[in-house]
C-alpha cells in the first residue's frame, strides 16, 4: 500500500507548514540503543527541519557499546548524547514535543497520551539490539538491523508531503509507517 504523508502547523492549528521546527522525542526502555539511535539518525538526516530527541523508561547508565560503534562507523555525531531519563522532559522547561515515538518491540507507549499539547504519537516496535544472544558479530548485525529498521521509518517520516491534512490523517499515517517496515 502506498503511503501518503502530509504534515500541517500543529504548534498554531494553521493549514501550511511553519518554518520553525518541530520537536521529536523518542522513548524507550534503556535509552542506550534504539532511542539514540533514532534521535541520531533524525538529527543527521533532517536537523534542519526537526530538533530530535530520545529518553528511556529504565535508562543505563551509558550508551551500549555496540550501539556506539554503529553510529560512529555511520558518521553520527555522538558527542552530545547520553543515557537520559524520560523524567527530564516532563519538566516545565522540557521542549515542547510535536511527535513522540516508542521504538520499543513491546508497547511501551502507555507515556504518549500524558504528553502535555497533545502530540502526534505512535509506536514503532524495533527489537532490541542489546537482548541479542551470540557471538560479537552476531550482537554486531542485531544493532544493525535495529538501525536500519528506525532509518526506513526516519526516511519515511521525513519524506512527508507537505499537503493538508488533518491532525487525524497525520496520526493515521505515522501509525502506518510502522506497518510499512
Amino acid at each position: 500500500m502506498q503511503l501518503v504523508y502530509a504534515l500541517r502547523d500543529l504548534n498554531n492549528g494553521s493549514e501550511t507548514m511553519s518554518e520553525s521546527k518541530y520537536s521529536v522525542l523518542f522513548i524507550c526502555v534503556g535509552n542506550s540503543a534504539r532511542s539514540i539511535f533514532a534521535e541520531s539518525i533524525l538529527r543527521k538526516s533532517a536537523g534542519d527541519r526537526f530538533d530530535a530527541y530520545s529518553a528511556g523508561t529504565r535508562p543505563g547508565s551509558q550508551l551500549h557499546p555496540f550501539a556506539v560503534q554503529v553510529l560512529n562507523d555511520k558518521g553520527h555525531d555522538i558527542s552530545t548524547l547520553y543515557s537520559k531519563d524520560i523524567s527530564e522532559f516532563m519538566a516545565p522547561s522540557a521542549p515542547k514535543f510535536n511527535f513522540v515515538f516508542t521504538v520499543c518491540d513491546h508497547a511501551e507507549d502507555e507515556y504518549c497520551a500524558a504528553w502535555e499539547g497533545q502530540p502526534i504519537t505512535a509506536h514503532w516496535g524495533t527489537k532490541d539490539p542489546v537482548k541479542a544472544d551470540g557471538n560479537d558479530a552476531q550482537k554486531a548485525l542485531a544493532f544493525q538491523e535495529a538501525y536500519g529498521a528506525l532509518k526506513q521509518r526516519i526516511d519515511l517520516f521525513t519524506s512527508l508531503n507537505k499537503a493538508t491534512l488533518s491532525q487525524l490523517d497525520i496520526q493515521k499515517s505515522v501509525h502506518e509507517i510502522d506497518k510499512e517496515i
